[in-house]
């Protein structure tokens, strides 16, 4: 019984917090500090539960603190593994940008993720709502005005990657029915309005970086500590109208972001192929 105690003690100190917890953030630390890699295997519950001097019951209820958190995924009749997630590298300057992707692959998104060789999922809904005062602003419509707003999780090799929510003001869904459809526009919906004569010429961007909301938190599967990146791109036509306003949130640890500015010409090729 003693030597449970003093086991427990060297790992989790005198913490106030219930044991299982306790397990949690012991093993979140052997994690972050590279005692075990990505792709590798966790002791077994066995070795776990001599190791904390825990039952079974607690050890679980910790490992799946760290399931719920992405920092590990059990594996059928082989114990836990820690997720191996690869960084992805956003090139923003050419996100949207038509002449980079083909119609046929679907959107900007599926576009830059193939083009990585990796994999892209996302998972739709839609609803129409009222605006903002900061949406209503940047779409120039009346504050309370009705917007149609697209909302979007993404998944790179099936790890949550960003959520995205997009809002339309209602006379362009109006005009362009497609905008409210609950699944896929698969030709992506800059495309879409692209080919109906809508083609948006300039965007704004805003970036900003902060601690994510426990909603976020939840759909992106961040662990305690990590923040979000948070894209604000709003899209206007030549004639100086916005047509959309696209709010994006980032994974801070899975994401990098790259820009190229000026006479990319003048850029080393390295340069421009590096993202």
């Amino acid at each position: 019984m003693y030597e449970q105690v003093a086991r427990v003690s060297d790992d989790v100190g005198m913490s106030p917090a219930p044991l299982y917890r306790q397990i949690a953030d012991t093993m979140r630390s052997d994690i972050t500090a590279g005692r075990f890699p990505p792709g590798s295997k966790l002791p077994s519950e066995r070795e776990l539960i001599d190791r904390f001097g825990a039952a079974r019951g607690t050890v679980r209820a910790g490992l799946n603190v760290l399931i719920t958190e992405g920092l590990i995924t059990p594996a059928q009749g082989r114990g836990y593994q820690v997720q191996q997630h690869e960084v992805f590298t956003l090139d923003a300057s050419r996100h949207e940008n038509l002449l980079f992707s083909r119609p046929e692959d679907g959107d900007s998104f599926s576009n830059d993720v193939r083009h990585a060789g990796r994999a892209p999922h996302q998972e739709f809904r839609v609803e129409v709502t009222e605006a903002s005062a900061e949406a209503a602003q940047r779409l120039q419509i009346e504050d309370g005005g009705r917007i149609v707003l697209r909302y979007c999780r993404r998944f790179v090799d099936d790890t949550p990657w960003s959520i995205q929510a997009t809002q339309y003001p209602q006379w362009l869904v109006s005009e362009n029915p497609r905008l409210s459809d609950p699944g896929d526009v698969v030709e992506g919906t800059t495309r879409y309005l692209a080919d109906r004569g809508v083609k948006q010429v300039a965007f704004h961007d805003e970036w900003a970086t902060r601690m994510p909301t426990p909603d976020e938190a939840r759909e992106l599967q961040i662990g305690p500590g990590i923040p979000v990146l948070v894209w604000v791109r709003t899209g206007y036509t030549s004639e100086k109208r916005p047509v959309r306003r696209t709010v994006t949130i980032f994974r801070g640890d899975l994401n990098r972001v790259t820009y190229d500015l000026g006479d990319t010409d003048a850029l080393p090729t390295e340069e421009v192929n590096a993202a």
